[in-house]
């Protein structure tokens, strides 16, 4: 079973070696170990392989788990991608099982945009290691930050402007949000690009909730792949357990 616990929404799965199934998603402050017991009730599990950067919520995992094996996403397992980055214990779990989705499914150099929370951009060199990145506020923040710092401007539900220059305040806010986001990806890519790889193809793969809202409209984005971090988890497992099921 495939966990990813970040910090709005927890992402559960079963899995195989070749293949994740359907996800189930819920709010990370209703996680508990109530819901987790609830959610594996009758399925024979050979372990619970989790990526998590809500420390509180790792408690959750240690009250079901019992007797069943628990493999904690850290920088000290194989990834299938090496680290050049000075404190690696840093680097949040999520990001590298990103890393080791894109080199295991898409090769490299490639960069990861995850539209979570906040909207992390994660590079893998032509070398196939994780260098860094950058982190800037996710969209429904920013968003969300309008509508409780001001008293006239309401809260959003964020889809695709029907034009620009909007004949209301919702229209406005909404072309702000988007347009503005979308201008916000493209400026980092353009930035990366061109001081890590100036003139070489790149994979660049999109993830995470506004994935589609926001790549489907930039050309510079090869992919998006919505679950590309369960799939990191699932690579991950097949890299250090070599007796994870082949079964469902």
């Amino acid at each position: 079973m495939l966990i990813d616990i970040s910090n709005s929404f927890t992402k559960l799965t079963f899995a195989t070696r070749a293949r994740i199934g359907r996800p189930t998603r819920l709010g990370t402050a209703r996680f508990n170990a109530a819901f987790l017991r609830r959610f594996i009730r009758r399925r024979e599990i050979d372990m619970l392989v989790v990526s998590s950067v809500v420390p509180k919520k790792n408690r959750v995992i240690e009250q079901v788990a019992g007797k069943t094996k628990v493999l904690w996403l850290t920088p000290r397992l194989k990834l299938g991608v090496g680290i050049d980055y000075p404190k690696p214990q840093t680097i949040g779990a999520d990001r590298l099982a990103n890393a080791a989705a894109v080199c295991a499914l898409y090769s490299f150099p490639a960069i990861v945009v995850d539209f979570g929370t906040a909207v992390t951009f994660d590079i893998v060199s032509d070398r196939g290691t994780y260098i860094g990145g950058v982190i800037a506020p996710g969209l429904e923040a920013m968003t969300n930050f309008l509508y409780q710092r001001t008293a006239l401007l309401p809260k959003l539900s964020l889809k695709e402007p029907r034009r620009t220059v909007g004949r209301s305040t919702i229209q406005a806010m909404l072309s702000g949000a988007v347009f503005g986001y979308r201008g916000l990806v493209r400026e980092i890519l353009a930035r990366i690009r061109a001081e890590q790889f100036p003139g070489k193809k790149v994979h660049i793969v999109a993830t995470g909730g506004y994935a589609q809202l926001i790549a489907r409209e930039l050309p510079e984005i090869d992919a998006v792949h919505p679950h590309l971090t369960l799939e990191g988890l699932r690579v991950i497992t097949n890299l250090n357990c070599v007796n994870f099921s082949e079964t469902d």
